[in-house]
Formats: structure tokens, sequence, C-alpha cells
């Protein structure tokens, strides 16, 4: 039996797009295995005399990725836990409780992801600059050049997205639950913490999958909103790695590939999750 011929422009659709996705990342293992010295002389396109994993050492050691590797963990872990646990409890409120002003919350705290973020760096800049933190909280003493104000901006501007997959998980699940809790006496805080966020770990490791990613991949709010080097994440923190070795773009490739490896294993450690988190909440709105 031949294959319709849509399914075949389909499929050869298919590799054409993994192969044009594939092509700068090996391109970049290709430059980065390469000695700079036989780049310099042969040029980027061009068969290697040899492969060495020379500029991972180098890109590892002489840009001090492992302070870059912690700031970034420093700023991922509390955003991600922060968004999750702000948006499962206000989904929970919206999606389970009958209140009044349920869906203009929603659609308000949804409407917020329409916004560019560059749209509001300006008086953002401005107002990070005028609000005061502790000494102990920020060196600075200012929410500007601190991590607070770094996992802060990256909490409100996740928030709402999250908020509306949780809400529409939610609602899938049977009410039945609610009210045969509140029949035992169980508190609201008892029927969200116990009863409800149980059910949703699904979508909560799906979104703790996206937001990793999202958040660890970050380049706009850092380099704006942290001016000390040591202080930037690693993503954005490349940025200085090409000025100091603006020559050596085989090291920078290098320290790029390395800068990757933490969101390929959380993907690869959720992949179940992650694929499932396209469609949740897609069944009932």
């Amino acid at each position: 039996m031949t294959r319709r011929p849509w399914r075949v422009a389909s499929q050869a659709f298919m590799i054409a797009m993994i192969a044009l996705w594939l092509t700068p990342i090996l391109f970049a293992l290709y430059v980065a295995l390469r000695p700079i010295a036989d780049t310099n002389a042969h040029g980027y396109v061009s068969l290697p005399s040899g492969l060495t994993l020379s500029n991972f050492r180098a890109a590892w050691t002489q840009s001090d990725m492992w302070r870059f590797f912690l700031n970034s963990l420093i700023v991922t872990v509390p955003a991600v836990v922060l968004t999750l646990f702000l948006a499962s409890a206000f989904a929970y409120v919206v999606a389970r409780l009958r209140l009044r002003w349920n869906l203009a919350l929603l659609i308000l705290f949804t409407a917020g992801n329409l916004l560019p973020q560059q749209v509001i760096i300006t008086p953002l800049f401005r107002l990070y600059l005028a609000i005061p933190l502790p000494h102990w909280v920020s060196e600075s003493g200012l929410m500007y050049n601190s991590y607070v104000g770094l996992i802060a901006i990256n909490v409100a501007f996740q928030l709402g997205f999250c908020v509306f997959v949780l809400s529409n998980y939610m609602k899938t699940l049977p009410h039945e639950l609610d009210e045969a809790a509140v029949v035992d006496g169980a508190s609201v805080w008892t029927r969200f913490w116990r009863l409800t966020l149980p059910l949703c770990r699904p979508a909560l490791a799906a979104l703790a999958t996206l937001l990793t990613t999202w958040i660890y991949n970050d380049f706009f709010w850092a380099i704006t909103l942290i001016s000390t080097g040591d202080k930037r994440p690693v993503t954005s923190a490349l940025a200085n790695l090409q000025g100091q070795f603006v020559a050596n773009q085989n090291m920078i490739a290098a320290a790029a590939l390395i800068a990757a490896i933490p969101t390929l294993v959380v993907y690869v450690a959720l992949q179940k999750h992650f694929i499932a988190g396209l469609s949740l909440g897609s069944t009932k709105g």
C-alpha cells in the first residue's frame, strides 16, 4: 500500500525542520571541538585537522562558570517555587471557590502576559532604583542589582501563564471532592493544600519544567537589572565572556553549550511531564 502524497510531504517537511533546527547546535558543537589555531588558519567552514576538549576546559576555568551557575541556581529555584505556590493558590480561588469576581481576576492575570517586557523597562528600572532593601538582602540596599529583584520580576511575569494553566486544570477535577471535604469540616487551606494540590502534581511538574527553562534562559532582565558581573546568571554572563575573549569564538561556543546542559538535563528528566504540559487545561475552560 503506497503512502498518500500528503503524508510523505508532511514527513519530509518534519525531517527538513528537524535538520534546520539541529544545524546551529551541531555547528556550535563542531566549532567548540576545534582548536582555535586550526580555525584561524582554515576558517570556520572547513574540515578540522583534529578535535579537542580544550575549549570546554578553558571556558570552565577561565570564565569562572561555576560562579555563574550558582547565580542561576540562586535565581531559578526560588523563582520557580514561588511562582508555582502563588499561582496554585490563586488558581484554586478562581477555579474552586465561587466568588463574584473570579472571571475578572483571571482575565486580569492573563492579560499581564500580553504586555511586552520592553514596554515597562524604563519605569521598572526607576522603580528598582527607588525601592530600598535591607543590606543583608541586597548589598546595594536597593531592588536594583540584587537577586531579590531578579527573582521578583521573573515571578511577576510568569505568574499569569501559570494561573491560567492551573485554573483550567483544577476545573477538570470533580467538585464533589470539595463538597465532601466541606461536609467533613475542612477549611479552605486544608482543601487546597491537602486535597487539590496533590491532584495537580502532573500540572505542577510540567509547569516546573517550563519555568525552569524560561527563567534559567532569561537574558533580558538579568542584563538590565543586574549591573555587577559576578551576580549575573550564566546566560547573561556569556556577554562578559565575549567581551573578555572576543577573538576566541571557539571557547565562546563551548561556554554556550556548557550553559545549555542544565536545561537539557531538566527536560530529559521530566520529558513526559513537559510534553503533557503542552495540552494541560485544553479539555475544559
